[in-house]
């Protein structure tokens, strides 16, 4: 399965490409606020991530 999220400024616009989308057999939808947010707090968490290990006892004492 592929996935695009599209970004746009003008709500008509967005309706007529996801009109589009469905006319073309593609399931589409407008993310509610919520939806949204989620998606950038993954994205912050996957852009933050190391991969390293970090001691929870120093990181807590930089704190």
């Amino acid at each position: 399965m592929e996935s695009a999220i599209l970004f746009g400024n003008s709500k008509k616009d967005l309706q007529l490409l996801i009109a589009l989308a469905e006319k073309l057999g593609i399931k589409a939808k407008i993310l509610s606020k919520e939806e949204l947010e989620d998606y950038h707090l993954g994205k912050a968490i996957e852009a933050g991530e190391t991969k390293t290990y970090v001691d929870t006892t120093s990181f807590l004492e930089l704190l």
